[in-house]
Protein backbone atom coordinates (compact mmCIF):
# COMPACT_ATOMS: atom_id res chain seq x y z
CA UNK A 1 0.00 0.00 0.00
CA UNK A 2 1.35 3.32 -0.63
CA UNK A 3 2.49 4.96 2.06
CA UNK A 4 1.49 8.97 1.24
CA UNK A 5 -2.16 7.08 0.25
CA UNK A 6 -2.21 5.48 3.69
CA UNK A 7 -1.06 8.95 5.43
CA UNK A 8 -3.78 10.50 3.64
CA UNK A 9 -6.26 8.12 4.57
CA UNK A 10 -5.41 8.32 8.27
CA UNK A 11 -5.83 11.92 8.37
CA UNK A 12 -9.40 11.51 6.55
CA UNK A 13 -10.84 8.86 8.96
CA UNK A 14 -9.53 10.93 11.80
CA UNK A 15 -11.14 13.72 10.00
CA UNK A 16 -14.29 11.97 9.91
CA UNK A 17 -14.68 10.44 13.05
CA UNK A 18 -13.06 13.21 15.07
CA UNK A 19 -15.95 13.28 17.61
CA UNK A 20 -16.09 9.48 17.37
CA UNK A 21 -18.45 7.57 16.04
CA UNK A 22 -19.57 9.76 13.34
CA UNK A 23 -21.03 12.65 15.32
CA UNK A 24 -19.37 15.06 13.99
CA UNK A 25 -21.88 17.78 12.71
CA UNK A 26 -22.00 19.27 9.58
CA UNK A 27 -23.27 22.60 10.67
CA UNK A 28 -24.39 24.99 7.95
CA UNK A 29 -24.82 22.75 5.82
CA UNK A 30 -28.01 22.73 4.41
CA UNK A 31 -30.08 19.29 4.88
CA UNK A 32 -31.11 17.20 1.97
CA UNK A 33 -32.30 14.15 3.79
CA UNK A 34 -35.93 12.08 3.05
CA UNK A 35 -37.19 13.67 6.33
CA UNK A 36 -38.08 17.67 6.58
CA UNK A 37 -37.16 19.32 9.82
CA UNK A 38 -41.23 20.17 10.99
CA UNK A 39 -42.99 17.25 9.84
CA UNK A 40 -44.85 15.74 12.82
CA UNK A 41 -44.03 11.77 12.32
CA UNK A 42 -41.25 10.01 10.74
CA UNK A 43 -41.52 6.92 9.00
CA UNK A 44 -39.90 3.92 9.36
CA UNK A 45 -39.38 0.69 7.40
CA UNK A 46 -38.03 -2.77 8.83
CA UNK A 47 -36.18 -4.94 6.41
CA UNK A 48 -35.04 -7.74 8.05
CA UNK A 49 -37.61 -8.80 10.73
CA UNK A 50 -35.25 -11.23 12.39
CA UNK A 51 -34.10 -11.10 16.78
CA UNK A 52 -31.78 -7.81 15.60
CA UNK A 53 -33.82 -6.24 13.32
CA UNK A 54 -36.93 -6.30 15.74
CA UNK A 55 -34.42 -5.48 18.71
CA UNK A 56 -33.68 -2.39 16.07
CA UNK A 57 -37.22 -1.59 15.80
CA UNK A 58 -37.55 -1.11 19.42
CA UNK A 59 -34.60 1.07 20.00
CA UNK A 60 -35.64 3.06 17.39
CA UNK A 61 -38.93 3.43 18.77
CA UNK A 62 -37.40 3.92 22.53
CA UNK A 63 -35.46 6.95 20.91
CA UNK A 64 -37.51 9.17 22.06
CA UNK A 65 -38.44 10.61 18.76
CA UNK A 66 -41.63 10.91 17.28
CA UNK A 67 -42.01 7.87 15.08
CA UNK A 68 -44.05 4.81 13.57
CA UNK A 69 -43.31 2.06 12.19
CA UNK A 70 -45.03 2.03 8.55
CA UNK A 71 -43.66 -1.18 6.81
CA UNK A 72 -41.70 -4.43 7.59
CA UNK A 73 -40.15 -6.51 4.55
CA UNK A 74 -38.80 -10.39 5.20
CA UNK A 75 -37.73 -13.24 3.16
CA UNK A 76 -40.17 -14.90 5.53
CA UNK A 77 -44.12 -14.83 6.57
CA UNK A 78 -42.93 -16.66 9.73
CA UNK A 79 -40.59 -14.16 10.76
CA UNK A 80 -42.75 -10.80 9.58
CA UNK A 81 -45.39 -12.18 11.67
CA UNK A 82 -42.94 -12.84 14.72
CA UNK A 83 -41.71 -9.43 14.42
CA UNK A 84 -45.20 -7.50 13.64
CA UNK A 85 -46.98 -9.66 17.10
CA UNK A 86 -44.16 -8.72 19.21
CA UNK A 87 -43.88 -5.01 18.14
CA UNK A 88 -48.05 -4.99 18.60
CA UNK A 89 -47.53 -6.32 21.62
CA UNK A 90 -45.60 -3.46 23.57
CA UNK A 91 -45.80 -0.98 20.90
CA UNK A 92 -49.10 -1.03 19.22
CA UNK A 93 -49.36 3.08 19.50
CA UNK A 94 -46.20 3.07 17.51
CA UNK A 95 -46.78 0.53 14.82
CA UNK A 96 -48.87 1.43 11.62
CA UNK A 97 -48.49 -1.52 9.36
CA UNK A 98 -51.72 -2.61 7.52
CA UNK A 99 -51.55 -5.87 5.38
CA UNK A 100 -50.80 -4.42 2.24
CA UNK A 101 -47.34 -2.80 3.79
CA UNK A 102 -46.13 -6.30 5.01
CA UNK A 103 -44.05 -6.87 2.20
CA UNK A 104 -42.58 -11.09 1.98
CA UNK A 105 -39.63 -12.45 -0.56
CA UNK A 106 -36.71 -11.42 -2.02
CA UNK A 107 -38.13 -8.35 -3.42
CA UNK A 108 -39.73 -6.79 -0.37
CA UNK A 109 -37.15 -4.51 0.33
CA UNK A 110 -37.93 -2.68 -2.73
CA UNK A 111 -41.69 -2.42 -1.50
CA UNK A 112 -40.65 -1.37 1.82
CA UNK A 113 -38.61 1.36 1.31
CA UNK A 114 -40.35 3.99 -0.57
CA UNK A 115 -42.48 4.49 2.30
CA UNK A 116 -40.73 5.20 4.84
CA UNK A 117 -38.46 7.86 6.23
CA UNK A 118 -35.69 5.92 7.78
CA UNK A 119 -34.64 2.37 6.54
CA UNK A 120 -33.84 -0.30 9.45
CA UNK A 121 -31.81 -2.83 7.48
CA UNK A 122 -31.33 -5.63 9.56
CA UNK A 123 -31.08 -9.04 6.64
CA UNK A 124 -28.48 -11.48 6.84
CA UNK A 125 -25.03 -9.50 6.35
CA UNK A 126 -24.79 -10.32 2.58
CA UNK A 127 -28.09 -8.42 1.11
CA UNK A 128 -26.69 -5.54 2.70
CA UNK A 129 -25.04 -3.81 -0.30
CA UNK A 130 -28.38 -3.88 -2.24
CA UNK A 131 -30.48 -3.32 0.33
CA UNK A 132 -28.22 -0.35 0.94
CA UNK A 133 -27.83 0.71 -2.33
CA UNK A 134 -31.37 0.67 -3.03
CA UNK A 135 -32.34 3.00 0.37
CA UNK A 136 -29.98 5.63 -0.69
CA UNK A 137 -30.87 5.70 -4.52
CA UNK A 138 -34.46 6.47 -2.54
CA UNK A 139 -32.96 9.13 -0.42
CA UNK A 140 -33.53 7.70 2.85
CA UNK A 141 -31.76 7.54 6.33
CA UNK A 142 -30.19 4.54 7.31
CA UNK A 143 -29.47 2.16 10.11
CA UNK A 144 -27.60 -0.78 8.55
CA UNK A 145 -26.64 -3.87 11.17
CA UNK A 146 -22.70 -4.60 10.80
CA UNK A 147 -21.36 -6.09 8.58
CA UNK A 148 -22.00 -4.32 5.90
CA UNK A 149 -21.06 -7.15 3.51
CA UNK A 150 -19.61 -10.93 3.13
CA UNK A 151 -16.92 -10.15 -0.19
CA UNK A 152 -15.00 -7.59 -1.79
CA UNK A 153 -17.52 -6.39 -4.54
CA UNK A 154 -19.99 -5.96 -1.88
CA UNK A 155 -17.92 -3.61 0.08
CA UNK A 156 -17.05 -1.73 -3.21
CA UNK A 157 -20.96 -1.33 -3.70
CA UNK A 158 -21.51 0.02 -0.27
CA UNK A 159 -18.67 2.18 -0.40
CA UNK A 160 -20.14 4.02 -4.03
CA UNK A 161 -23.44 4.33 -2.35
CA UNK A 162 -22.01 5.19 0.68
CA UNK A 163 -20.40 8.42 -1.52
CA UNK A 164 -23.83 8.89 -2.59
CA UNK A 165 -25.43 9.16 1.06
CA UNK A 166 -22.98 11.64 1.50
CA UNK A 167 -24.02 14.04 -1.65
CA UNK A 168 -27.35 13.55 -0.78
CA UNK A 169 -26.46 14.22 3.13
CA UNK A 170 -28.37 11.48 4.56
CA UNK A 171 -27.74 10.13 8.14
CA UNK A 172 -26.14 6.75 8.16
CA UNK A 173 -25.68 4.97 11.48
CA UNK A 174 -23.94 1.19 11.27
CA UNK A 175 -24.60 -1.24 14.29
CA UNK A 176 -20.75 -1.06 15.27
CA UNK A 177 -22.37 0.31 18.94
CA UNK A 178 -19.05 0.48 20.73
CA UNK A 179 -18.75 3.49 18.58
CA UNK A 180 -22.03 5.12 20.50
CA UNK A 181 -20.84 3.36 23.81
CA UNK A 182 -19.74 6.10 26.44
CA UNK A 183 -16.24 4.02 27.84
CA UNK A 184 -14.96 3.12 24.52
CA UNK A 185 -15.46 7.02 23.18
CA UNK A 186 -13.99 8.67 26.67
CA UNK A 187 -10.92 5.98 26.55
CA UNK A 188 -10.39 5.68 22.52
CA UNK A 189 -10.24 9.78 22.71
CA UNK A 190 -7.43 9.73 25.42
CA UNK A 191 -5.71 7.41 23.45
CA UNK A 192 -5.83 9.90 20.14
CA UNK A 193 -5.00 12.65 22.34
CA UNK A 194 -1.47 11.01 22.84
CA UNK A 195 -2.44 9.48 26.78
CA UNK A 196 -0.45 6.61 25.81
CA UNK A 197 1.81 7.48 23.11
CA UNK A 198 1.53 5.63 19.67
CA UNK A 199 0.25 2.79 19.60
CA UNK A 200 2.61 -0.30 18.54
CA UNK A 201 1.18 -3.83 19.44
CA UNK A 202 -2.57 -4.53 20.63
CA UNK A 203 -4.92 -8.02 21.09
CA UNK A 204 -8.35 -8.12 20.07
CA UNK A 205 -10.71 -11.18 21.16
CA UNK A 206 -13.97 -12.64 20.40
CA UNK A 207 -14.16 -16.25 21.74
CA UNK A 208 -17.56 -17.96 22.29
CA UNK A 209 -19.03 -20.72 22.47
CA UNK A 210 -20.96 -20.17 19.07
CA UNK A 211 -24.09 -19.60 18.42
CA UNK A 212 -27.08 -20.92 17.11
CA UNK A 213 -28.23 -24.17 14.47
CA UNK A 214 -31.53 -24.22 12.75
CA UNK A 215 -31.76 -27.81 11.16
CA UNK A 216 -32.65 -28.81 7.50
CA UNK A 217 -35.99 -29.97 7.26
CA UNK A 218 -37.57 -32.06 4.84
CA UNK A 219 -40.08 -29.31 2.47
CA UNK A 220 -37.06 -26.97 1.70
CA UNK A 221 -35.53 -26.25 -0.91
CA UNK A 222 -31.26 -25.39 -0.90
CA UNK A 223 -31.51 -21.80 -1.05
CA UNK A 224 -34.27 -21.96 2.09
CA UNK A 225 -32.00 -24.23 4.10
CA UNK A 226 -29.28 -21.65 3.48
CA UNK A 227 -31.22 -18.83 4.28
CA UNK A 228 -32.75 -20.53 7.70
CA UNK A 229 -29.26 -21.54 8.72
CA UNK A 230 -27.24 -18.60 7.40
CA UNK A 231 -24.60 -18.10 9.71
CA UNK A 232 -22.84 -21.14 8.46
CA UNK A 233 -22.77 -19.95 4.39
CA UNK A 234 -20.21 -17.42 3.34
CA UNK A 235 -22.66 -15.64 1.22
CA UNK A 236 -24.90 -14.98 3.82
CA UNK A 237 -22.76 -14.45 6.71
CA UNK A 238 -19.13 -13.70 5.73
CA UNK A 239 -17.83 -16.46 8.44
CA UNK A 240 -17.72 -15.13 11.99
CA UNK A 241 -14.75 -13.37 11.51
CA UNK A 242 -16.83 -10.78 9.41
CA UNK A 243 -19.94 -10.84 10.94
CA UNK A 244 -19.16 -11.24 14.80
CA UNK A 245 -15.66 -10.07 15.26
CA UNK A 246 -16.07 -7.05 12.75
CA UNK A 247 -16.42 -5.72 16.62
CA UNK A 248 -13.68 -5.77 17.57
CA UNK A 249 -11.39 -5.24 13.96
CA UNK A 250 -13.26 -1.99 13.89
CA UNK A 251 -12.10 -0.71 17.04
CA UNK A 252 -8.55 -1.79 16.63
CA UNK A 253 -8.80 0.05 13.37
CA UNK A 254 -10.29 3.27 15.69
CA UNK A 255 -7.49 3.20 18.02
CA UNK A 256 -4.90 2.86 15.03
CA UNK A 257 -6.96 5.86 12.85
CA UNK A 258 -6.23 3.75 10.15
CA UNK A 259 -6.76 0.24 8.37
CA UNK A 260 -4.54 -2.34 7.69
CA UNK A 261 -1.71 -2.88 4.62
CA UNK A 262 -1.21 -6.99 5.15
CA UNK A 263 -2.33 -10.02 6.51
CA UNK A 264 -1.39 -13.31 7.97
CA UNK A 265 -2.88 -15.75 9.98
CA UNK A 266 -4.27 -19.84 10.60
CA UNK A 267 -8.04 -20.94 11.06
CA UNK A 268 -10.14 -24.46 10.69
CA UNK A 269 -12.60 -26.46 11.29
CA UNK A 270 -11.90 -28.35 14.45
CA UNK A 271 -15.48 -28.20 16.49
CA UNK A 272 -18.20 -27.16 14.52
CA UNK A 273 -17.97 -29.76 11.67
CA UNK A 274 -21.08 -31.06 11.38
CA UNK A 275 -23.44 -30.98 7.71
CA UNK A 276 -25.16 -28.02 10.19
CA UNK A 277 -22.43 -26.27 10.28
CA UNK A 278 -22.11 -25.63 6.54
CA UNK A 279 -18.62 -23.91 5.13
CA UNK A 280 -17.25 -21.60 7.76
CA UNK A 281 -14.30 -22.31 10.28
CA UNK A 282 -15.36 -21.98 13.90
CA UNK A 283 -11.59 -20.33 14.84
CA UNK A 284 -9.49 -17.75 13.18
CA UNK A 285 -6.16 -16.34 14.46
CA UNK A 286 -4.87 -13.22 12.26
CA UNK A 287 -2.07 -10.44 12.47
CA UNK A 288 -2.90 -6.99 11.23
CA UNK A 289 0.31 -5.36 10.17
CA UNK A 290 -0.30 -1.60 9.62
CA UNK A 291 1.25 1.10 7.80
CA UNK A 292 3.96 2.36 10.20
CA UNK A 293 4.88 -1.66 11.10
CA UNK A 294 2.40 -2.18 14.07
CA UNK A 295 0.89 -5.64 14.20
CA UNK A 296 -2.65 -5.87 16.28
CA UNK A 297 -3.29 -9.77 17.41
CA UNK A 298 -6.97 -10.95 16.27
CA UNK A 299 -8.45 -14.18 17.75
CA UNK A 300 -11.99 -15.49 17.30
CA UNK A 301 -13.20 -18.63 18.60
CA UNK A 302 -16.67 -21.02 18.65
CA UNK A 303 -15.41 -23.57 20.78
CA UNK A 304 -16.91 -25.22 23.28
CA UNK A 305 -16.31 -25.83 26.90
CA UNK A 306 -13.50 -23.19 26.73
CA UNK A 307 -12.55 -19.97 27.97
CA UNK A 308 -14.20 -16.93 26.96
CA UNK A 309 -12.93 -13.79 25.93
CA UNK A 310 -14.54 -10.85 24.21
CA UNK A 311 -12.28 -7.59 24.68
CA UNK A 312 -9.72 -5.66 23.31
CA UNK A 313 -6.00 -4.54 24.63
CA UNK A 314 -3.59 -2.48 22.84
CA UNK A 315 0.39 -1.41 24.12
CA UNK A 316 1.34 2.33 23.21
CA UNK A 317 5.29 4.06 23.88
CA UNK A 318 3.80 5.31 27.06
CA UNK A 319 1.34 2.32 28.34
CA UNK A 320 -1.49 0.21 27.60
CA UNK A 321 -5.69 0.21 27.62
CA UNK A 322 -7.83 -2.44 28.20
CA UNK A 323 -11.26 -1.89 26.91
CA UNK A 324 -14.46 -4.33 26.72
CA UNK A 325 -18.15 -4.29 26.18
CA UNK A 326 -18.81 -4.74 30.25
CA UNK A 327 -18.16 -1.03 30.77
CA UNK A 328 -14.32 -1.53 31.04
CA UNK A 329 -11.96 1.65 29.90
CA UNK A 330 -8.72 1.80 31.58
CA UNK A 331 -5.44 3.18 31.11
CA UNK A 332 -2.23 2.77 32.70
CA UNK A 333 1.31 4.11 31.91
CA UNK A 334 4.13 1.82 32.10
CA UNK A 335 4.84 1.87 35.92
CA UNK A 336 1.18 0.85 36.43
CA UNK A 337 -0.12 4.19 37.61
CA UNK A 338 -3.84 4.40 36.40
CA UNK A 339 -4.48 7.30 34.02
CA UNK A 340 -7.96 6.65 33.49
CA UNK A 341 -10.68 4.70 34.77
CA UNK A 342 -14.15 4.95 33.29
CA UNK A 343 -16.81 4.46 35.62
CA UNK A 344 -18.60 1.02 35.49
CA UNK A 345 -21.99 2.72 35.62
CA UNK A 346 -21.42 5.30 33.41
CA UNK A 347 -22.82 4.26 30.25
CA UNK A 348 -26.12 4.33 28.42
CA UNK A 349 -27.19 0.83 26.46
CA UNK A 350 -25.02 1.58 22.97
CA UNK A 351 -27.83 -0.28 21.54
CA UNK A 352 -30.05 2.61 22.24
CA UNK A 353 -27.75 5.32 22.12
CA UNK A 354 -27.26 5.11 18.40
CA UNK A 355 -30.46 5.07 17.62
CA UNK A 356 -31.26 8.16 20.42
CA UNK A 357 -28.92 10.02 18.31
CA UNK A 358 -29.89 8.95 14.76
CA UNK A 359 -33.36 9.83 15.29
CA UNK A 360 -32.39 13.09 17.02
CA UNK A 361 -30.12 14.25 14.31
CA UNK A 362 -33.16 13.28 11.59
CA UNK A 363 -35.84 15.26 13.76
CA UNK A 364 -33.90 18.31 14.17
CA UNK A 365 -32.85 18.18 10.59
CA UNK A 366 -29.48 17.58 11.15
CA UNK A 367 -26.83 16.00 9.00
CA UNK A 368 -24.58 14.31 11.33
CA UNK A 369 -23.80 10.74 10.66
CA UNK A 370 -21.71 8.96 7.77
CA UNK A 371 -20.55 5.39 9.22
CA UNK A 372 -20.77 3.45 6.06
CA UNK A 373 -17.38 4.41 5.34
CA UNK A 374 -15.51 2.79 8.37
CA UNK A 375 -18.42 0.30 8.34
CA UNK A 376 -17.17 -0.85 5.42
CA UNK A 377 -13.61 -0.65 5.64
CA UNK A 378 -13.92 -2.63 9.03
CA UNK A 379 -16.40 -5.31 7.15
CA UNK A 380 -13.43 -5.49 4.58
CA UNK A 381 -10.79 -6.00 7.53
CA UNK A 382 -12.79 -9.14 8.54
CA UNK A 383 -13.59 -10.41 4.99
CA UNK A 384 -9.46 -10.23 3.90
CA UNK A 385 -9.01 -11.44 7.82
CA UNK A 386 -11.17 -14.83 6.16
CA UNK A 387 -9.29 -14.70 2.84
CA UNK A 388 -5.66 -14.93 4.63
CA UNK A 389 -6.96 -18.13 7.13
CA UNK A 390 -8.74 -20.01 4.48
CA UNK A 391 -5.86 -19.72 2.02
CA UNK A 392 -2.65 -19.75 4.29
CA UNK A 393 -1.07 -16.59 2.14
CA UNK A 394 -0.13 -13.15 3.12
CA UNK A 395 -2.77 -11.26 1.56
CA UNK A 396 -2.29 -7.31 0.90
CA UNK A 397 -5.29 -4.79 1.20
CA UNK A 398 -4.53 -3.16 -1.82
CA UNK A 399 -5.11 -6.62 -3.23
CA UNK A 400 -8.00 -7.95 -1.87
CA UNK A 401 -9.68 -4.31 -2.63
CA UNK A 402 -9.46 -5.47 -6.28
CA UNK A 403 -11.11 -9.40 -6.02
CA UNK A 404 -14.26 -9.55 -8.27
CA UNK A 405 -14.95 -12.90 -6.48
CA UNK A 406 -18.42 -12.51 -5.87
CA UNK A 407 -20.10 -15.03 -3.26
CA UNK A 408 -23.68 -13.98 -4.25
CA UNK A 409 -26.16 -16.49 -5.76
CA UNK A 410 -27.01 -15.44 -10.02
CA UNK A 411 -30.17 -15.38 -8.95
CA UNK A 412 -32.94 -15.33 -5.64
CA UNK A 413 -35.65 -17.14 -5.69
CA UNK A 414 -36.34 -20.27 -3.85
CA UNK A 415 -35.84 -22.90 -6.72
CA UNK A 416 -32.15 -21.46 -6.99
CA UNK A 417 -29.26 -22.73 -6.14
CA UNK A 418 -26.39 -21.13 -4.25
CA UNK A 419 -22.78 -21.31 -5.40
CA UNK A 420 -21.97 -23.58 -2.52
CA UNK A 421 -23.67 -26.99 -2.58
CA UNK A 422 -23.68 -30.30 -0.64
CA UNK A 423 -21.71 -33.19 -1.46
CA UNK A 424 -23.55 -36.84 -2.11
CA UNK A 425 -23.38 -36.69 2.25
CA UNK A 426 -24.57 -33.46 2.47
CA UNK A 427 -21.19 -32.28 3.36
CA UNK A 428 -20.19 -28.77 2.32
CA UNK A 429 -17.11 -28.08 1.32
CA UNK A 430 -14.68 -25.78 2.89
CA UNK A 431 -11.82 -23.75 2.33
CA UNK A 432 -8.00 -26.13 3.02
CA UNK A 433 -4.86 -23.58 3.28
CA UNK A 434 -2.46 -23.95 1.22
CA UNK A 435 -5.04 -25.47 -1.15
CA UNK A 436 -7.82 -23.11 -1.41
CA UNK A 437 -7.47 -20.23 -3.52
CA UNK A 438 -8.52 -16.90 -2.79
CA UNK A 439 -7.97 -14.04 -5.16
Amino acid sequence: MDTKRVGEQRREFLKTSALLAGSAVLSGMPFMGAYAEGDDVIKVAVVGCGGRGTGAAFDAIASGANIRIVALADAFRDRLDEAYTKLSERHGDKLDVTEDRKFVGFDAYKQAIPLADVVILATSPGFRPIHFEEAVRLGKHVFMEKPVAVDVPGVRKVLSAAEEAKRKKLNVVVGLQRRYQANYRETIKRIQDGAIGDIVSGQVYWNSGGVWVRPRTQEQTEMEYQMRNWYYFNWLCGDHIVEQHVHQLDVANWVKGSYPVSFQGTGSRAWRTGKEHGEIYDNHSVELTYADGSVIYSQCRHFEGTSNRVDETFQGTKGRVFLSAGNDGALWDYKGNELFSHPKRGNPNPYQHEHVELFDAISKGEYKFEDAEYGAYSTLTGIIGRLATYSGQVIKWDDALKSNIDLMPERFAWDALPKVLPNEEGYYPYAIPGQTVVL
